[in-house]
């Protein structure tokens, strides 16, 4: 196991256990009761569902991603959004709270890779360096960003080009993160 999935794998462990601890349950919105995702566990009230973190079998694919912008996405990016499914996790950081961003199910892959395309398109109109978001934060103008020419770990707020180095990797940054339930919008 690389290091990245190490790190990632320690940090949903830490996350699962702190919720034990704290007698919380991960939840989430239901976005088909009737298709339920590979993580979900329960349905709850409210549309609601708890969930846990589970193994992408088989690994997302981000090839047509690569091919439709003709550009070779950071490995970590691509391993980060490959591993696991889930709704997304909360985290502190020295920052701020965040929350870390997991696909649910296959569809979710495609919307997210929708998302990356426009993003990096974004990026190149506004003639900035080429970045991948992994996690939101309770401000929406910013998100955590992987540099996707470097690997370095980004604080960016959206359309504007990065300036605060977090860490020198995913798996840096990982180290850095605490578990925390995200009360952000």
């Amino acid at each position: 196991m690389s290091s990245l999935a190490e790190s990632y794998q320690n940090f949903l462990a830490q996350t699962q256990s702190w919720y034990l601890q704290h007698n919380l349950t991960l939840q989430a919105w239901s976005a088909d009761p009737t298709h339920p995702a590979p993580g979900q566990l329960a349905v709850l009230e409210d549309n609601q569902v708890s969930w846990q973190p589970v193994r992408q079998q088989p690994p997302a694919d981000f090839s047509n991603v690569e091919q439709a912008l003709e550009l070779t996405l950071h490995p970590d990016i691509k391993q980060y959004y490959s591993l696991y499914y889930g709704a997304g996790l909360g985290a502190s950081h020295s920052r701020g709270p965040l929350q870390l961003l997991m696909v649910w199910d296959q569809a979710d892959v495609a919307r997210l890779q929708e998302n990356i395309i426009g993003h990096i398109l974004m990026k190149r109109r506004l003639k900035q360096p080429e970045t991948v978001f992994f996690a939101i934060t309770d401000d929406d103008s910013i998100v955590l960003s992987v540099l996707n020419s470097t690997g370095e770990v980004y604080l960016e707020t959206v359309g504007k080009d990065v300036k605060e180095k977090l860490a020198s990797s995913l798996s840096d940054f990982f180290s850095q993160l605490s578990p925390a339930a995200y009360q952000g919008g």
